[in-house]
């Protein structure tokens, strides 16, 4: 990232109290923006938007993506230069149960936002992070690029394409970039895989409750073990998305697109090597036990190609899945040791900065 880009820069990040979004909240302060969040309240029981204190470092707002009106009165007030749209129904199971909810926020949230932002004449970049699982998975050995088409057989991943296509029409219709003196704004979308780190207490996260178990000295119940995912460090596609926002700035023609943010293809591992390699940063003695009941489907594969972000980024992945877990469960330990979880959650990205500029 460029040094000083982001000092003084008014950012509007929608999602701020969740597990990315605390950890953007976080890291953009620290590079100096001024930060307004707009978000739902934290989750109830342990959150990293409390623990690490983030609503001491911006100006946070409550709201639903879906509420457009009250969204187009916080752009208007705070006059966000770039807008990072995070803020999701961000769970597989859960989309199963409710899908129209699902649909309503990760689909017309999109749409608020993006309706919002062409209201909003200070708008000059747009950065909306979707999922890996926007695509229209065949599950093959072949990883996916930008242009490969939308799908999505579950509400989840069905949404996250509905979203894809939103920003394509918008992007088309009101912020082309062939226009960009007319406008004025860079719209880009970004895509990452299975995000781990420390903080994120969601329900149905491998993580969090393969390292939950063994601190109780139990063995966690796997229902996927054979599954292969993108696994990446929470800080790496973050870095991703800041990148784009910043080269959006300057080059809205070219940056001006969506980007895929993933590990090397040797990190795509299945859930078991994942579960075994927690285990030995855990120390843990116990295994893992496989649930056999019947579950709803779930895909098998998915791998993502991250060659354009290489190419016309210079992105790329420094944390390599055994080093991105080592990391994460020295956090999950700290917490639970009574630490300073927001001291260590700035280290951690400070040590990642030191990492990306040697």
């Amino acid at each position: 990232m460029t040094p000083g880009f982001w000092r003084g820069k008014r950012v509007l990040l929608t999602g701020h109290t969740g597990f990315k979004g605390s950890w953007a909240s976080l890291w953009l302060h620290a590079l100096g923006a001024d930060v307004v969040g707009y978000a739902l309240p934290p989750e109830a029981g342990p959150n990293l938007f409390e623990l690490a204190g983030v609503a001491d470092v911006l100006t946070s707002v409550t709201g639903d993506v879906r509420d457009g009106d009250h969204l187009q009165r916080v752009f208007e007030e705070h006059e966000p230069e770039i807008v990072i749209h995070m803020a999701a129904q961000a769970l597989v199971r859960h989309s199963f149960e409710h899908p129209v909810e699902t649909y309503d926020t990760n689909m017309m949230g999109t749409v608020h936002v993006l309706e919002a932002a062409r209201r909003t004449g200070s708008v000059r970049v747009v950065v909306c992070v979707t999922s890996d699982k926007c695509y229209a998975n065949r599950e093959t050995e072949r990883p996916y690029v930008e242009d490969d088409p939308m799908g999505g057989s579950d509400p989840y991943s069905s949404s996250k394409g509905c979203a894809e296509l939103v920003v394509s029409a918008y992007r088309r219709t009101y912020f082309p970039v062939g226009a960009g003196a007319a406008h004025g704004t860079a719209v880009a979308s970004v895509r990452a895989g299975n995000v781990i780190g420390g903080g994120d207490w969601a329900r149905d996260r491998l993580v969090v409750d393969v390292a939950s178990a063994y601190a109780r000295g139990e063995a966690p119940v796997i229902r996927n073990p054979d599954a292969v995912r993108p696994w990446q460090f929470v800080l790496e596609p973050l870095a991703g998305y800041l990148l784009v926002a910043e080269r959006a700035w300057t080059e809205p023609a070219t940056y001006a697109t969506g980007w895929n943010f993933g590990p090397e293809r040797l990190d795509c591992q299945p859930v078991g090597w994942v579960v075994d390699r927690i285990a030995q940063a855990w120390g843990a003695t116990t295994s893992w036990i496989h649930d056999e009941r019947p579950n709803r489907p779930e895909a098998q594969l998915l791998l993502l190609d991250v060659t354009k972000a290489r190419t016309e980024l210079g992105w790329r992945p420094r944390l390599d899945l055994a080093n991105a877990i080592d990391w994460t469960v020295e956090w999950y330990r700290a917490h639970g040791r009574g630490d300073d979880v927001r001291a260590l959650t700035l280290e951690q990205i400070a040590r990642y900065e030191r990492m990306a500029t040697a």
